[in-house]
């Protein structure tokens, strides 16, 4: 018998390789800009300071895939803001990124 998976190894994201070239100029065109692009180059910098230090790019591939989730999000979160519900007992993002880990 072997030990072989019966199932095929999980494949970790990869962005394409243009994608934060998009992604940032997503950012630029948005209305949020101002306070999106600043953040995003902030991330960007210091996973690519990561990246360099480790010879990995999974910081990179996070920071772009966090931003292409609050992109596609952001008139869902309009939206929600717009109706006026209460939010009070939110549970943070990070938080819960930093349970699964």
């Amino acid at each position: 018998m072997s030990a072989q998976p019966d199932h095929p190894p999980v494949t970790p994201y990869a962005p394409a390789p243009g994608a934060p070239a998009e992604l940032l100029a997503q950012l630029r065109a948005d209305r949020r800009a101002d306070t999106w692009v600043p953040a995003f180059e902030r991330e960007w910098d210091a996973a690519l300071e990561e990246s360099r230090r480790t010879f990995s790019l999974g910081g990179l591939y996070e920071v772009v895939q966090d931003w292409q989730g609050r992109i596609a999000h952001a008139p869902a979160v309009d939206a929600f803001v717009a109706s006026g519900f209460d939010d009070s007992d939110a549970i943070d993002v990070a938080e819960l990124r930093g349970r699964r880990k």
